[in-house]
């Protein structure tokens, strides 16, 4: 299995991307060259030097300190959406695969209704009623993205009900609950990295959307997304500003989609028959 990973060309990439998002946020704990949040007037808008690699932004903060910082609250916010998503949506696909048609039907179809409701709107009414916070991007996010994991969990479980051995279980007097959790969860746990990682992907650019319009990280907390809505009026005079964020932002993305693509081409065995 190890083997087969690391021969894919799209998971090294991916490994290797998300790798570095992952040491930078690791790094900033220990050190950044500069304090992101320090505003010092006399170096406003300064332009990348050995000092300052990526520059100042206008208000003399270090964008190469707000950058590692923003990997941080990025990874911050991505896990705990993707945990709170895992936590509802895994059980509810197992539950929904397992239980007769009265109670699947209403399962599936308010997942379908929450899964048409626009996550967009959903940080906004959370911001409306909570106000704008790195807790509201991370709950809106995570309820957002549980019909995903519902509705591929619900798949994989439904082709696992039907093996003989889970039969056999059953037969066997094994309560519902004890053969969702000794035979059918570790059986889907695969589809569950795989839909972990490209939600990780949806997650980091939901943040970043959010604390662009000033729905996610409040100041002076570093934010990718905030520091591109900073950038936007000085796009013509410092266009650096916005493609330092913006590339951390789509490298982020495709570090997380690539790594997702490339497990489940390994660990779905239907691709490997079809190959």
């Amino acid at each position: 299995m190890r083997a087969r990973l690391f021969a894919h060309p799209g998971f090294v990439v991916g490994a290797v991307i998300v790798g570095a998002v992952v040491l930078m946020a690791a790094v900033s704990y220990v050190w950044t060259p500069y304090d992101p949040t320090f505003v010092d007037a006399s170096s406003r808008l300064l332009s990348p030097s050995w000092s300052h690699p990526f520059g100042t932004d206008k208000f003399g903060r270090d964008v190469f300190s707000q950058i590692l910082m923003g990997s941080r609250t990025t990874l911050f916010v991505g896990f705990v959406a993707v945990g709170v998503a895992a936590a509802v949506g895994v059980p509810l696909g197992i539950v929904s695969a397992m239980a007769p048609r009265y109670v699947d039907e209403p399962l599936m179809r308010g997942s379908d209704l929450l899964l048409a409701f626009p996550a967009l709107l959903l940080a906004i009414m959370f911001s409306a009623v909570y106000g704008a916070s790195t807790l509201t991007a991370m709950v809106a996010i995570g309820i957002a993205s549980i019909p995903s994991f519902a509705r591929v969990i619900r798949s994989g479980a439904l082709q696992v009900m039907r093996q003989e051995y889970v039969l056999a279980a059953r037969v066997a007097g094994r309560g519902p609950v004890a053969v969702g959790v000794r035979h059918v969860l570790p059986n889907v746990a695969s589809l569950v990295i795989v839909q972990a990682s490209v939600s990780f992907a949806i997650a980091v650019l939901a943040e970043a959307a959010l604390s662009y319009l000033g729905l996610g990280t409040p100041p002076p907390t570093p934010s990718w997304g905030r520091m591109l809505q900073e950038s936007q009026e000085l796009l013509f005079v410092a266009p650096r500003l916005s493609v330092f964020p913006g590339a951390a932002i789509a490298l982020a993305v495709l570090g997380f989609n690539l790594l997702g693509d490339g497990l489940r081409d390994v660990l779905d065995p239907r691709l490997e028959d079809q190959r």
